[in-house]
C-alpha cells in the first residue's frame, strides 16, 4: 500500500488509483528564460523519482511536465537581446533538456508547450465566460472567484483572508479584488488572435488546459514546489471547478524549497546555483542522493556537508556494486543478474526499501535501505566462497533499489583479454609472488581497468 501527504486535504491517505495499476501525474514545468538552479531542480528529481518507484511497483507510468514558452519575462530577455521570443525559449527548453539527461531522469510521457497549446486555451477561457465563470473587460479576461466554490482550498487563503491581508494587486478592471487575469490583451511581444482580443493567456490558466488536453479529464496526482501552492495551484482548482466539476487531481502533492545559509534561492536576488554546473561538477549519483536525502516536504539548507555526504554514500554504493559485478564474472562468468528474489533475508532487504518509499516517498530512509543492502553487498564480496544464487539475487535487488532513486549505472563487462589478465593478478597475489602482481597490476592500470 503505498501512503502519501495530500496537500489538499492535509492528510496522509492510501493512493488509491483512477485507473488499476496506472498513474497519470502532472508537475509544473519551467518557465523558459533562463537555466534551472538547484531549487527549481528538487521537484524534478524528486517527481522523477515517484514516477520510478510507481513504475517499480508495476505501474504503467504516464508522467508530464510542461514548458510555459511565452511569458513577460521571456519577452523582456528577448527585446533585450533583439531576438524572437521563439529564440529565447528554445534555448532554454534545449538546455534545461539536457539539464534533465544529466540529472538522468526517465524521459517525460509528454512535455508540451503553452504556444503549442494556444487553440484549446482560448476554447477553455470562452468556456469559462459562457458558464459565468469569467468576464471580459476591455479585451481582457478575468476570472470571477466568487464563482468558484471553496476558492483557496488548497492553501487555506481564502478570499476575505486575501482581501484583509492586501495580498492582491489593485486593478480598477476587475470586479473583485481577487478576480486573476485569463487573457490581457497587449502591445508587447507575440500575442494571437482570439474572441476576446489580440493577446496572449494569463499564467494560471495553462496547466489546466494542457492537463485536460493530454489526460482528458481528472488526474492522480499534480505536483509542484510549495511556491505554487498560492496562487497557481489554487487558482488551477478553481478554474477546473467551474468547468469541469472537479479539482484537477486527487492528491496534490508540493515539495519544500531549497535554500542557501537560511535564505531563500532566487534568480531576481542573484544567489543562485545553476544545475547544471553542479551536477557537471558532482556527477549525478551525489547530486540526486543530496536532494533526496531529506525528506521531500521538509525545507532543504544547501551546504557543504550534504554534498560531502552524498559523494561519501555514493562512492559507498558504486564501489560495493562494482566488486560485486567483477567478482560474479571473475569467479562464475556471470553478467547478467536479474532474477527472482527467493531469499528471505533478500526479500526482506527489498521490502524495507519498499515501506520506505511507500510511506509517503520516504527517499532518506530509502537511501538508508539502499545502504544496507550494501552492507550485504560488501560482506558477500569479502565471503572467500562465492555463493552464486544469493549474490545475483542480492545484485537484483541492488539494481532496483538503486534504479528507482535513479542512481542506476551499468558497468562493462571485462573483455575475455581483460578478464584472463585480472585472473592472473589474481592467482599471482594467491601465489605471493607480489613481483609477479605488481607486473599485472600495472597494466590493469594501464587499461584503466577497474576491479
Amino acid at each position: 500500500m503505498i501512503k502519501l501527504y495530500n496537500s489538499l486535504t492535509n492528510k496522509i491517505e492510501e493512493f488509491k488509483p483512477i485507473k488499476e495499476n496506472e498513474l497519470s501525474m502532472y508537475v509544473c514545468g519551467s518557465t523558459v528564460y533562463d537555466d534551472i538552479h538547484i531549487g527549481n531542480s528538487r521537484p524534478v528529481v524528486f517527481f522523477d523519482t515517484v514516477a520510478r518507484f510507481f513504475q517499480y511497483m508495476g505501474y504503467k507510468v504516464r508522467f508530464v511536465s510542461n514548458f510555459t514558452d511565452i511569458d513577460d519575462k521571456i519577452i523582456k530577455k528577448a527585446n533585450q537581446e533583439g531576438v524572437d521570443e521563439s529564440v529565447i525559449s528554445e534555448r532554454y527548453i534545449k538546455s534545461i533538456k539536457e539539464t534533465y539527461s544529466l540529472l538522468h531522469c526517465l524521459p517525460h510521457y509528454k512535455n508540451p508547450k503553452v504556444t503549442e497549446t494556444m487553440p484549446q486555451i482560448i476554447e477553455f477561457i470562452q468556456l469559462l465566460i459562457d458558464k459565468g465563470g469569467a468576464y471580459i473587460e476591455d479585451h481582457d479576461v478575468y476570472f470571477d472567484v466568487s464563482k468558484a466554490q471553496d476558492y483557496g482550498i488548497l492553501s487555506g487563503q481564502s478570499i476575505d483572508k486575501l482581501i484583509n491581508g492586501a495580498r492582491i494587486e489593485e486593478n480598477d478592471k476587475k470586479h473583485n479584488p481577487c478576480d486573476f487575469n485569463l487573457w490581457k490583451e497587449t502591445e508587447v511581444g507575440k500575442k494571437w488572435d482570439s474572441p476576446f482580443g489580440a493577446g496572449r493567456p494569463g499564467w494560471h490558466t495553462e496547466c489546466v488546459v494542457m492537463i485536460n488536453d493530454i489526460f482528458h479529464g481528472k488526474i492522480d496526482i499534480h505536483g509542484g514546489g510549495l511556491d505554487l501552492k498560492f496562487p497557481h495551484h489554487d487558482n488551477e482548482i478553481a478554474q477546473a471547478t467551474v468547468a469541469y466539476n472537479n479539482k484537477i487531481a486527487n492528491y496534490w502533492m508540493h515539495n519544500g524549497r531549497i535554500d542557501l545559509a537560511g535564505e531563500k534561492m532566487s534568480k531576481s536576488l542573484g544567489n543562485v546555483v545553476w544545475a547544471k554546473d553542479l551536477v557537471q561538477e558532482i556527477g549525478y549519483g551525489p547530486y540526486r542522493l543530496m536532494i533526496l536525502n531529506v525528506p521531500y516536504r521538509q525545507p532543504m539548507s544547501f551546504r557543504d556537508e550534504i554534498i560531502v555526504q552524498a559523494k561519501a554514500d555514493y562512492e559507498k554504493i558504486s564501489k560495493a556494486r562494482l566488486s560485486l559485478a567483477r567478482k560474479l564474472q571473475i569467479e562464475a562468468g556471470i553478467i547478467d543478474y536479474n532474477t527472482e528474489i527467493k531469499n528471505q533475508e533478500l526479500i526482506e532487504l527489498e521490502n524495507e526499501f519498499k515501506e520506505a518509499m511507500s510511506d509517503d516517498f520516504n527517499t532518506a530512509n530509502a537511501i538508508t535501505a539502499l545502504l544496507h543492502t550494501v552492507k550485504c553487498v560488501n560482506l558477500a564480496v569479502r565471503n572467500k566462497e562465492l555463493d552464486l544464487e544469493y549474490s545475483k539475487e542480492l545484485m537484483t535487488v541492488l539494481d532496483k533499489e538503486m534504479w528507482v532513486l535513479g542512481i542506476d549505472f551499468k558497468i562493462d563487462a571485462l573483455s575475455e583479454e581483460d578478464l584472463d589478465l585480472v585472473r592472473k593478478w589474481m592467482q599471482a597475489r594467491s601465489d605471493k609472488d607480489f613481483a609477479k602482481a605488481d607486473e599485472y597490476r600495472a597494466i590493469i592500470t594501464k587499461k584503466g581497468i577497474i576491479i
